[in-house]
């Protein structure tokens, strides 16, 4: 069985891992002109981890990560208790995305990785999908997986209509931080006024990650350094550790984004097109839980495609399994996201980390 897969961020490199290690032969294309990653650091829940373990990179990308605990504390620096749920709900691995993709590409093997090839369309047959690229090039595949992320080029064909949309007034600011001085000591996430969410990690080789983000948010103004001020002030009620690294961080090592969302999904294959990661259900980073869930789906696909099986029944068990897990995924992130109370967000965010780490 021959596959290809679109994407080659870390969503598409761990179907890429998964699938050659299910005796596939993969072919992974990405647009960019080297294996790269958008943002700073990233989260992963104990149930992704168990996937690399599965993947034999386990201890790799645990080298790469720190581990840091998702508890929450209120404006004043209270924390907010969550009796009702363990600390294994709590606990992640913080780890740099970079070097994450680095290793998840070397696992896979440069030389099945396509680099600067865009994909253009497709055409599905009976028995295999014929596959353009932006170079005038072709593949003819047994299957094509799209882990092209939220603006999906292959999610665009499969299902029509359905383009990644903003999640109404909701903003991120983020950056790492390499040498935030010897006074920082632990983590923390914050929940404060007017929507305000963020707090900072310490990363494994001595930085610290920091975020802060914001629903409702109102016209901008000022640079990316202010913005990210402003929404701190929110989150302290005097001048703390947060607003001091935002100061001390370089205004072009500050990311922005408007969050965006792709809206449920009919279906996520067909007989031989399938998605997976963003590309099939884009959600807000709120619950930091987009890539963990994403490499679920990496894992799922690796198990339901073998050598010599039926690919639409693989494909449609997969499509099974996904929907219903993505559409209470949802519920439990809109939960948490219009909780009315920093007590109430708190808690509903455990119960969805209980829920997402629950056996299947």
């Amino acid at each position: 069985m021959r596959v290809v897969v679109i994407g080659g961020g870390i969503v598409g490199l761990t179907s890429g891992l998964a699938l050659r290690r299910a005796g596939i032969e993969v072919v992974i294309y990405e647009q960019a002109p080297e294996i790269r990653a958008a943002g700073a650091g990233l989260g992963l829940w104990r149930n992704a981890l168990a996937v690399f373990d599965d993947l034999g990179v386990g201890e790799q990308v645990r080298a790469v990560g720190k581990p840091g605990e998702m508890y929450f504390h209120d404006a004043a620096g209270r924390p907010l208790e969550t009796p009702e749920f363990g600390v294994e709900d709590h606990r992640f691995l913080l780890v740099h995305r970079a070097k994450l993709t680095d290793l998840l590409a070397d696992a896979v093997g440069r030389e099945n990785i396509k680099l600067a090839t865009g994909f253009t369309a497709y055409e599905e047959h009976a028995d295999h999908v014929t596959v353009r690229f932006t170079d005038g090039g072709e593949e003819t595949v047994d299957v094509l997986v799209g882990a092209d992320g939220a603006y999906s080029a292959v999610r665009e064909q499969l299902v029509p209509g359905t383009p990644a949309r903003e999640h109404a007034g909701h903003h991120a600011w983020r950056a790492v931080l390499p040498n935030p001085g010897p006074a920082l000591t632990e983590d923390r996430v914050i929940l404060g006024a007017h929507g305000c969410r963020g707090g900072y990690v310490r990363t494994y080789d001595g930085g610290v990650y920091w975020l802060v983000n914001q629903f409702g948010t109102p016209e901008l103004t000022g640079t990316r350094k202010q913005q990210a001020l402003d929404r701190a002030a929110h989150l302290e009620e005097s001048t703390g550790i947060l607003t001091e690294l935002i100061a001390a961080t370089p205004e072009e090592s500050i990311l922005h984004n408007r969050i965006m969302l792709v809206p449920p999904l009919p279906h996520w294959a067909s007989a031989r097109v399938v998605l997976a990661g963003d590309a099939a259900h884009a959600m807000s980073p709120h619950i930091t839980a987009g890539a963990t869930l994403g490499i679920e789906d990496a894992a799922l696909l690796g198990r339901s495609l073998t050598p010599g099986g039926d690919v639409s029944t693989a494909l449609a068990a997969y499509e099974k399994d996904r929907i219903p897990r993505y559409a209470h995924a949802a519920e439990l992130s809109a939960a948490v996201e219009h909780a009315p109370t920093p007590k109430e967000f708190a808690r509903h965010y455990a119960a969805f980390s209980h829920w997402m780490m629950a056996p299947a």
